[in-house]
Formats: C-alpha cells, structure tokens, sequence
C-alpha cells in the first residue's frame, strides 16, 4: 500500500464518520424527514460517500464514533459547507433553522450558543461570503 493510499483511506473514513455524525444528528428525534433525507442525499455525494456505504451507515450509524472536529477552524469550516448546503436546498423558514442547529450540535458547538450560530451562518450563507469572511463572521461573535 502506497503512503497516498494510506491518506486517501484516512480522508474517507474521516469523511464517513463525519456523515454517520450527521446521521446520528438526524436521527436524534427517531426519524429522518423527507428534508433531512434529501440533505443527506446531497451531503454523501460531497463527502464521497458510496450507495453502499451510505446505506450501511444508515443501518448501523451507532457504530462510527463522533468524532466533532476539535480545532474551531476546522469545525467552522464545516458548518460553512453545512450553511451553505442548508441556504442553497431553500429549505423555508423555521426548518431551515432547526436543522442548521442540529447540525451545530453535531459538530460540537455549545448548545448553549446554536441558535445564533445557526442564525448567522445562515445570513453568510445568503450573502455567499467566501470562507475566510464567514470565519472572521462567525469569530466576531464572540467579541
């Protein structure tokens, strides 16, 4: 096995625990909605995940372990492609909210502080700010 295989097997086992985690989020009230399915949907093929890997961790997403990103830059930056998913699926009002906030939860951030979070990355994600301006967005919060 080559060093670049060993990477790429890291990355995609990264990328699956990190989608079992979203499912995990989902499932979280028992069910998965047509508008979190279809955010899945969306989110394994971004991450690269397989049909047949999709399904197994549907059956079995208990088994991957949560693994929320520990460094904050890094949790950002998921919760910008999150946001972004999440404004560009047009998902209206109040469920637009509720998922991005689950989704919060799910990377890790306080409970305490997700609504906003949620909100603001949100109002980025409308605005198609780059990366780094959603970051200093989401930092200035806590000025």
């Amino acid at each position: 096995m080559s060093f670049s295989d060993l990477f790429d097997s890291g990355f995609k086992k990264r990328n699956e625990d990190h989608f079992a985690s979203i499912v995990r989020v989902a499932m979280s009230d028992g069910i998965i909605t047509d508008t979190e399915k279809a955010f899945l949907d969306r989110l394994a093929v971004r991450l690269d995940v397989t049909e047949s890997e999709y399904k197994q961790i549907l059956k079995d997403y208990k088994s991957h372990p949560i693994n929320p990103p520990t460094s904050y830059d890094v949790r950002l930056e998921r919760l910008y492609d999150l946001a972004r998913m999440v404004w560009a699926d047009d998902i209206e009002g109040p469920n637009q909210h509720w998922l991005l906030e689950k989704l919060c939860i799910g990377l890790g951030f306080n409970s305490a502080n997700v609504k906003y979070i949620a909100d603001k990355a949100l109002v980025l994600a409308h605005d198609k700010v780059d990366l780094d301006t959603f970051i200093d967005g989401i930092k200035s919060m806590n000025e």
